[in-house]
């Protein structure tokens, strides 16, 4: 009998967010930790999120659904003239998918960004990439390499949006 594999997901929250809510809905995100867990078995999920102390409720309700949570201080950023809070997560994903390398079977990116390019190549290259999940079909022309592992959320939408 073959051991199950252990399978971790590795997630830019961010990332699936917003592009979720470019695509018109809104995710759920308790339901979608469920998913995973049921269609791809995934152990731990990683949520890589920028940290903003007026969130820490939130913060509580996403590790109570499951999610190991992974913070980057955030910072005020300009655009367009206007200031934003940014929490650029891409080293952070990366890093700890490094760090967890040898604790895992196979890997989930979910992220549309290119940034994560050399990550994919690297966990397909060593045999471990077992999906990319991207918010929506506007993902990365960098990812399109990787295209038999991607997944949009779009594909399973009813089962993890917010009702």
């Amino acid at each position: 009998m073959r051991k199950q594999e252990r399978v971790y997901a590795f997630i830019d929250s961010q990332n699936l967010n917003l592009g979720v809510k470019d695509s018109g809905w809104e995710l759920d995100f308790a339901r979608f930790r469920k998913y995973l867990a049921a269609k791809y078995q995934v152990k731990i999920a990683f949520l890589f999120i920028g940290y903003i102390p007026k969130y820490r409720f939130l913060y509580g309700s996403l590790g109570q659904a499951g999610y190991k949570m992974i913070f980057k201080p955030t910072v005020k950023g300009k655009k367009k003239g206007l200031g934003e809070t940014k929490g650029n997560v891409d080293a952070e994903l990366v890093l700890h998918s490094m760090i967890e390398f040898t604790n895992y079977d196979k890997a989930i990116i979910i992220s549309g960004d290119g940034d994560f390019y050399c990550l994919a190549e690297y966990l397909d290259r060593t045999h471990k990439l077992a999906k990319i999940i991207v918010p929506n079909n506007k993902y990365s022309s960098l990812l399109r390499k990787f295209a038999k592992y991607i997944v949009s959320v779009n594909l399973f939408k009813d089962k993890v949006k917010k009702i």
